[in-house]
């Protein structure tokens, strides 16, 4: 067997886990008459579901032969770079805000999945299909979202983490010195990413030849 194929069952079960853990959670907001658009405005869910379909279509596409392709390799590359960054950011600064988040649901949707989809990134790499100028689309959902975070917020005063909220962190500059950090982090990570995905292509290729 391939090393892809090797990959489908790991990549359904994990899609599985991660289903269930948003499915969970989005059960246990409703019994607290949580908003349904709350729920779905925070990108710990959002990247989670994309991770969700990624795993699940990437393993059909596997038993189906489709071969890898720069499009499909970009849609991979934005979803490693949400749910590293997901990972990243919650270990980092949001341990001590996941209130109402089920314990082990939180285990999953912020630990257990950004290291899956890490894995399977360096597992099956897009290698050098996929051209350093991509790393620039992986930052254009953290970056959509952050702008539908700070509009919405402005408007209805919910804000689905800290750092989007100018009430608490004392205004507007603070939350825009936040906004550089994190998008420097993001172009950071996404050209890790892109350089992590050509060097791990390069080793599976020298490995093939032994």
């Amino acid at each position: 067997m391939t090393r892809a194929q090797l990959m489908v069952p790991y990549r359904f079960v994990f899609g599985a886990l991660a289903l269930v853990a948003v499915a969970a959670q989005f059960a246990n907001t409703l019994e607290n008459d949580y908003s349904v658009v709350n729920f779905f405005s925070f990108f710990t869910n959002l990247s989670n579901l994309l991770a969700v379909v990624v795993f699940v279509v990437g393993g059909v596409r596997t038993l189906r032969r489709r071969p890898g392709s720069r499009v499909w390799d970009t849609v991979r590359l934005i979803s490693v770079v949400d749910m590293v960054f997901v990972g990243l950011v919650f270990n980092v600064l949001l341990t001590d805000v996941a209130g109402g988040v089920l314990p082990w649901v939180n285990v999953v949707v912020h630990m257990v999945m950004p290291v899956a989809v890490l894995v399977d990134w360096l597992v099956l790499p897009a290698g050098r299909r996929l051209p350093w100028s991509a790393a620039a689309i992986g930052l254009v959902v953290p970056v959509a979202y952050s702008v539908y975070s700070l509009v919405r917020g402005a408007v209805t005063s919910f804000y689905p983490y800290p750092f989007y909220d100018p009430e608490a962190l004392g205004g507007y500059g603070p939350v825009a010195v936040y906004m550089v950090v994190l998008l420097v982090a993001l172009a950071v990570l996404s050209l890790a990413l892109v350089g992590l995905a050509r060097l791990a292509g390069r080793f599976w290729k020298q490995r093939s030849r032994r």
